[in-house]
């Protein structure tokens, strides 16, 4: 069942967008020949990676902090983020001039963690993964009485994801499919959910890294569990969820197929994307892209989107990838 009550919130967040003094950009969606061509059926690329601060996590980050009060603002906020949500926060915190601090995991991209920096943030690294980010940077919030903004576990910054799929829906586009990447759970429940919405039958389709699947195994599981994780390409996806994170429930609701993603497809997927057709993504991009080739059999003669969410990998990463033969 669709939660009407997140579809009012991400519609509340496409109005609050259109009157703020800083928005999101309204990325295009483009048909992919190459991809088309290849899979034989039709692919359509929303390109979240050409979005301001290069991910879609602006989108989510911007509508959070938008919706505070006065007096929160005053006194600041305080998130977490492998790195792509502590930039997108970065970004509406400095354009709103309202002081920030970012807490990631000390193995976070180093280009991410710069880029947060640039912009003004107070940057604290933590020894662990994105959930030990995470619950610190919400003790320290509590410690001093700032708002903690979480990638993921938040209506407001899952209302703000899902003016992804408004503008998916926009496009006129029949969708069959729509593939999206997953970490906690954020972008995939709020574009799902809209979507599903307005188009019942279209396919929602999560995709995962093989190394990092918390979300995957707690739904298979049918509730939060703990997941040991690997390495991954997919920084931007990696690490556990919280126990009592709202989007569990929405992910049930709306995802449809679940596909996981070896890295070495990921790799792949970053570098033939970089040859084939000059652009840079991530590997977070790269699952999601990678998730629709694994299941292009199923949908051929299908219309499909897929959500290429970020460009942002690092340039040692980048330049591994492409001296690795093939």
């Amino acid at each position: 069942m669709i939660n009407e009550a997140l579809c009012s919130y991400i519609l509340q967040a496409k109005q609050r967008f259109d009157e703020a003094p800083v928005s999101p950009l309204k990325t295009p969606c483009v048909k992919s020949y190459r991809l088309s061509q290849e899979w034989k059926n039709e692919v359509w690329l929303k390109l979240e990676n050409q979005q301001y601060t290069g991910s879609f996590k602006f989108r989510g980050a911007l509508n959070k902090i938008l919706s505070l009060t006065h007096e929160q603002k005053r006194r600041g906020v305080i998130t977490a983020s492998s790195g792509n949500h502590g930039f997108g926060c970065a970004y509406a915190a400095a354009s709103l001039d309202i002081p920030l601090t970012v807490c990631v995991p000390d193995n976070a991209a180093k280009v991410k963690c710069d880029n947060i920096s640039r912009l003004g943030a107070q940057l604290i690294k933590v020894n662990g993964d994105c959930l030990v980010a995470e619950q610190y940077a919400q003790r320290l919030a509590s410690q001093e009485k700032k708002t903690y903004i979480s990638p993921y576990n938040d209506w407001a910054v899952m209302a703000g994801q899902g003016t992804i799929g408004i503008e998916l829906l926009d496009t006129k586009v029949p969708f069959d499919a729509v593939f999206i990447a997953v970490g906690g759970g954020g972008l995939i429940g709020g574009i799902g959910t809209i979507i599903k919405s307005v188009s019942p039958h279209t396919d929602i389709i999560g995709c995962w890294p093989q190394h990092s699947t918390a979300m995957a195994s707690s739904l298979d599981a049918g509730q939060v569990i703990e997941v040991e994780e690997q390495p991954t390409l997919s920084d931007g996806t990696a690490g556990g969820i919280e126990a009592n994170t709202i989007t569990f429930d929405i992910c049930q609701s709306v995802i449809d197929k679940k596909v996981l993603v070896e890295e070495q497809l990921i790799a792949s997927t970053i570098k033939s994307t970089l040859a084939l057709d000059n652009t840079i993504i991530e590997g977070a991009a790269a699952v999601a892209i990678a998730g629709a080739y694994k299941l292009r059999e199923q949908y051929q003669g299908k219309r499909i989107a897929i959500v290429v969410c970020g460009k942002n990998i690092s340039f040692d990463t980048l330049k591994s990838i492409i001296n690795t033969p093939d």
